[in-house]
């Protein structure tokens, strides 16, 4: 009778530590909710970081739809009916604002003609010239204009159009600047210029430090200053700017020949038949005696025909 008792109390023990062990589990798992109340958490619940969970988010907004990902450049700037251009708006008489803060310029006339060319409305983005082929680049911008220069080293990077003007490149220095007279006196000189521009690829090429600037307003500070000793730069905007400024104390000591301007695009098949659009509606701009319209408008002669 005793052993049946003891039995009992044994397995009485046992319920009752099953019982507590259960309790606590519970607890564990469990959490008040924002109304007071207990809400229990399965217990294969996966916890998501909040970094995880912005990571998410950001990779579904940046989610193309399927259509888009098999449309060509020209087949989505028609679908969407505007042309994203890049540009500077700080490069007279590229791309710039006038006196009531518009922005005009050859390049900005040239892109209205190609978006009109391809039936839709151009979007003009200004940015800083060292975003603006990293934009093209990337796919926000469908086009550059800007008076991007063409040279092989970047048409591994990019489709061009063909070019559609020719530009010549001069040296600058200041007034009072003896020494530097031809492009081997850069070696060991300080030059200024936009980071990636071909005028900041020659000035290292002939041995100068490049210092580097958004603005043509900011490397004629800097030459002035006396910080910098010399820039390679495009004639018309040198021109343009002493036009402006006819009491810089500047003087161009050497012209030759810069690189032919076209048009950027991103690099791919799926540019392809944008670049044979552009390459037409140019072709019929040089026929028809627009570009060079626009080229008399702007730089006071036409630069769209290969001397």
């Amino acid at each position: 009778m005793k052993n049946n008792q003891n039995k009992v109390m044994t397995m009485i023990a046992c319920l009752v530590l099953a019982a507590a062990f259960i309790a606590a589990a519970v607890i564990l798992v469990t959490r008040p909710a924002d109304n007071g109340e207990q809400v229990t958490i399965p217990a294969e619940t996966e916890t998501v970081t909040e970094e995880a969970a912005e990571a998410e988010e950001t990779a579904e907004a940046e989610a193309v739809p399927a259509e888009e990902e098999t449309l060509t450049a020209l087949e989505k700037i028609r679908k969407e009916g505007k042309l994203v251009i890049a540009m500077e708006g700080a490069w007279q008489p590229w791309t710039y604002h006038d006196e009531s803060g518009a922005l005009t310029g050859f390049d900005v006339e040239v892109g209205a003609l190609i978006a009109e060319g391809l039936g839709v409305t151009p979007e003009y983005k200004e940015t800083a010239w060292d975003g603006i082929l990293a934009g093209v680049d990337s796919g926000r911008f469908d086009i550059a204009c800007n008076g991007v220069g063409y040279t092989e080293k970047r048409a591994e990077s990019y489709n061009f159009s063909t070019p559609y003007v020719y530009t010549e490149m001069v040296l600058v220095v200041r007034a009072d600047n003896e020494e530097i007279k031809t492009l081997d006196d850069l070696k060991g000189k300080k030059t200024a210029n936009s980071p990636n521009s071909t005028y900041a690829m020659r000035s290292e090429a002939a041995g100068a430090e490049v210092v580097y600037v958004d603005t043509l307003g900011e490397t004629m500070e800097l030459l002035q200053q006396g910080r910098v000793e010399a820039t390679l730069n495009a004639k018309d905007s040198v021109d343009a700017y002493l036009a402006e400024h006819p009491e810089a104390q500047i003087k161009v000591v050497l012209s030759v020949a810069g690189e032919p301007v076209a048009i950027p695009m991103q690099k791919g098949e799926r540019t392809e038949t944008l670049v044979a659009e552009i390459n037409r509606i140019l072709e019929e701009a040089r026929q028809n005696g627009k570009l060079a319209e626009l080229s008399n408008k702007y730089f006071g002669r036409d630069l769209t025909k290969e001397e």
